[in-house]
């Protein structure tokens, strides 16, 4: 007797168990399901966000990559440019600086015919200045020769007896 009613009770247990077990298989499976169709949605999301995430990310390195590559092309091109610029003023420094030298090459080669020229002048002056000076000296002589010539013909004329008047008498006292 104490078999029976639990028995019984087992038995309608086991009936309702079995009938909602079903049930509750059935509700699980929809709920898995929905799970699964839930997740997989979620894992599309994802890799849409993903493939988007990764296209964005691409997108932006080729951006980067293109900016920094047209940036180092700008740079090199700058650069490019201010070697020009200095080869070319460089050139045309080292090319006015041969002009100068030559230029300067010349203006010594006339400074020193210059210099030539002045010493020759100078020499002929001093030499035109010495004739001058020994003109003036002999001219100076000759005047003094002269002087002296004159000086002696004079003395000799004062001490002859003809260039002196001869002596008148007095004439008589007229009264």
């Amino acid at each position: 007797m104490y078999l029976i009613p639990p028995t019984i009770m087992l038995g309608l247990f086991t009936i309702v168990y079995f009938s909602h077990v079903e049930e509750r298989h059935v509700k699980e499976k929809a709920k898995v399901e929905k799970i699964a169709k839930e997740k997989a949605e979620l894992d599309q999301k994802k890799k849409v966000a993903e493939a988007k995430a990764r296209e964005d990310t691409k997108k932006r390195n080729e951006e980067r990559d293109a900016e920094e590559a047209k940036k180092e092309k700008d740079k090199i091109d700058k650069q490019a440019a201010n070697d020009k610029e200095v080869r070319d003023a460089t050139a045309q420094y080292n090319a006015e600086a041969d002009k100068f030298a030559k230029e300067a090459g010349n203006l010594e080669i006339e400074l020193d015919r210059l210099r030539k020229e002045k010493d020759k002048l100078t020499r002929e002056t001093f030499d035109i200045a010495k004739q001058v000076e020994l003109a003036r000296i002999a001219r100076r002589n000759a005047e003094l020769e002269i002087q002296r010539v004159t000086e002696m013909i004079h003395r000799r004329a004062s001490a002859s007896s003809l260039v002196k008047p001869p002596v008148i008498p007095p004439a008589p006292a007229k009264s």
